[in-house]
C-alpha cells in the first residue's frame, strides 16, 4: 500500500492554510494570491471581497487556465456574474468555494495535471468578516 501523496513533478502544491496565510510549496503567503498548476505563485492585486473588480479576475487569464478556483475567504460568498465575464467568454470554468476548500481542490486537480488556477482571498484574522 502506498502512503506517500501523489504529486505531479513540477506542479505547485498548497501544503497548509489557516486564516490569513497559505503555504505554497512550503513558502508562506499572507496576501491574496494566484496559484497556477505550474509556474510561480504570485500576489493577486484583488482587494477585499466587497471591492472585487472585473480586472481582478482578468488577471487569472494571463495564466491560461481551463478552470479558476475562486477562494472567497473564510466563508463561501458568490460574486456577481459580471465580474467573471472575461473568464466565461473565453470558456474558462469558474468554481467558487471558501478559501480552505479551494486549497484542497487545487491540490487534487493540480496533481491530475489540470490547468487550474487558485485565486485566493486571504483575510486578516484580526478583522471580522460580516
Amino acid at each position: 500500500m502506498k502512503f506517500q501523496p501523489d504529486r505531479l513533478e513540477g506542479a505547485n502544491a498548497i501544503s497548509r492554510h489557516e486564516p490569513g496565510c497559505v503555504w505554497v510549496n512550503g513558502e508562506p503567503w499572507r496576501s491574496n494570491l494566484l496559484v497556477p498548476t505550474r509556474g510561480a505563485a504570485q500576489a493577486w492585486s484583488a482587494g477585499a471581497f466587497d471591492g472585487l473588480l472585473p480586472a481582478d479576475f482578468e488577471a487569472a487569464l494571463a495564466l491560461q487556465p481551463e478552470l479558476v478556483l475562486f477562494g472567497s475567504g473564510a466563508r463561501l460568498r458568490f460574486v456577481a456574474p459580471a465580474l467573471l465575464r472575461a473568464l466565461i467568454e473565453r470558456g474558462v470554468g469558474v468554481e467558487t468555494m471558501d478559501t480552505p476548500a479551494a486549497c484542497r481542490t487545487f491540490n487534487v486537480l493540480s496533481s491530475e495535471g489540470r490547468r487550474v488556477v487558485a485565486a485566493l482571498l486571504l483575510e486578516d484574522p484580526a478583522i471580522p468578516t460580516a
